[in-house]
């Protein structure tokens, strides 16, 4: 699972991870042991995977946001600000934290299928629709999401600190469901 969130952060997650393990630590560790959390975004419980012949191919990290937004920790990094503005801005949607397939598997419809599943979760739980966050140079991921429903709605600028990425704003998508 780390292996894909990495994939999904577009080299974000191991950044944050290796700063956590420190000059000796193992990032992937960092990684593995948030993983396995039972609490938290980033936790196996929110998790589907995706599986071919036995294999985990993809998997789609969500949750629902809360009606009402929660202020951030007072010690969240400068880079997260731009993230949490984003968030803000839907609450009560299903977010999609993390959506990855190893790239041998893109493009054969794992990640439409995982949307459809985090859809009917969404549905389930009564939310208001979905919402997703993609750099603004992932353009593959972008596609998928508009083909599957998806629109933007805002941008905010990256705050990469130490990290480095070609993109220059985190895009805000979203999917409203119609009640009827």
């Amino acid at each position: 699972m780390a292996d894909l969130v990495h994939f999904a952060s577009e080299g974000l997650a191991f950044y944050l991870w290796s700063r956590m393990a420190g000059a000796r630590g193992d990032p992937w560790a960092v990684g593995r042991d948030r993983a396995a959390r039972p609490a938290g975004a980033f936790s196996y419980r929110n998790t589907i995977l995706a599986e071919d012949d036995g294999r985990v191919v993809a998997c789609l990290i969500g949750y629902p946001l809360p009606d009402v937004p929660d202020p951030p920790p007072d010690n969240a990094p400068a880079m997260f600000a731009p993230l949490n503005e984003l968030e803000d801005l839907v609450p009560g949607t299903w977010y999609v934290n993390v959506l990855a397939a190893y790239p041998e598997f893109r493009g054969k419809g794992y990640g439409a299928a995982l949307l459809g599943l985090a859809e009917d979760l969404a549905r389930e739980t009564l939310r208001r629709g979905m919402s997703i966050i993609v750099a603004d140079t992932n353009t593959g991921a972008r596609r998928l999401y508009e083909h599957c429903g998806y629109r933007e709605v805002a941008s905010r600028r990256m705050v990469k600190e130490g990290w480095v990425h070609p993109g220059a704003n985190f895009v805000l998508l979203t999917k409203r469901f119609i009640r009827g």
